[in-house]
């Protein structure tokens, strides 16, 4: 097998749920190739070094061809030298007691410093998706201080879970194959005020029948991963790392069709304010992604835009303030 340079990626959070379901896809070549070589960067904090080491022994232990090397550390410049390529998993989880603001200005100081520590450390063409929570927000505020050094266009949030919740809920509907539907996709936040748009899907290229948008489905996917975490006692980590890998393989390789992906807006796509990350469809192509516009929406498609605008725009003020003096 004729393997290419090895890349430098990295996880953070790296001890956890996600990352456990993530690094095997990522080392089986799932992402970026089956030819690519991997370089792991797995960051953690102090207190999870230990489980981070049992990891690393695992990692070992699969033998994988694709890993050139591994990198476990508890330290940010160590973690950030070099990399190529980013998966931001680590985040505050939401406490029992802890209200918004209280979990987006914890948060604001971890992607702020990973903001910083991509600038002063990685390299500049580096591609980084955020999935730690609240994800868009934490992908502005990193955004905000891995500039300039780091184009803004290189950091995205992670909607791609919910386009594939409700592209496997569609396709149960329909008793159709999952593999055969195209153009389902998300706008807005990765949150509760998040608009699934399956006005457009189709299957294997017919179709499918759409009678308006319904309250009851985009309810399901909203709440899907308060279902998932009501029935697991855990939130989502084997679907969310799925989603993960998805992103950014087709960030890496390009697609072929309309891909959800949470990217800055310019403020001049359906009516979306400027400098908030909003989650769009997009194509990708040579690792550049671009949000395909002049797509119709009706009225109601209209109104859950400007709602779930509304919400991340409330969060970016919020988060914004929260830098302030805290930095």
């Amino acid at each position: 097998m004729s393997c290419s340079k090895p890349i430098r990626v990295l996880l953070t959070g790296a001890a956890g749920q996600i990352a456990y379901s993530l690094i095997p896809l990522i080392c089986k070549g799932d992402v970026f190739g089956t030819n690519q070589l991997v370089i792991l960067h797995l960051l953690d904090i102090p207190m999870m070094k230990k489980v981070l080491d049992g990891v690393v022994c695992e990692i070992q232990d699969c033998t994988y061809p694709l890993v050139h090397d591994v990198i476990a550390t508890v330290d940010e410049e160590e973690a950030f030298k070099s990399i190529d390529a980013a998966f931001l998993v680590g985040a505050m989880p939401r406490k029992q007691g802890m209200e918004r603001k209280d979990l987006l200005s914890a948060n604001v100081k971890i992607f702020a410093s990973q903001g910083k520590a991509l600038a002063n450390h990685s390299n500049p063409n580096v591609k980084v998706l955020v999935v730690g929570n609240p994800a868009n927000t934490n992908a502005l505020i990193c955004a905000h201080f891995a500039a300039p050094k780091i184009p803004s266009c290189n950091i995205t949030a992670m909607t791609r879970l919910d386009q594939n919740r409700a592209t496997g809920q569609l396709a149960l509907q329909h008793k159709v194959p999952v593999s055969s539907i195209k153009d389902v996709f998300i706008w807005g936040n990765h949150s509760s005020t998040q608009f699934p748009d399956i006005s457009r899907a189709k299957s294997n290229g017919q179709p499918l029948s759409f009678n308006g948008h319904d309250d009851a489905f985009i309810e399901m996917i909203q709440k899907r991963g308060a279902t998932v975490i009501n029935l697991r006692g855990l939130s989502s980590a084997m679907s969310a790392a799925k989603a993960a890998g998805d992103h950014m393989r087709d960030w890496w390789c390009g697609t072929a069709d309309m891909v959800s992906m949470g990217v800055l807006s310019d403020g001049n796509k359906y009516g979306v304010p400027e400098g908030l990350v909003y989650s769009f469809p997009c194509t990708v192509s040579d690792r550049q992604w671009k949000i395909v516009n002049d797509l119709p929406l009706d009225d109601t498609a209209k109104s859950k835009l400007e709602i779930t605008s509304k919400e991340l725009q409330e969060e970016k003020n919020e988060a914004m303030a929260a830098t302030q003096g805290n930095l």
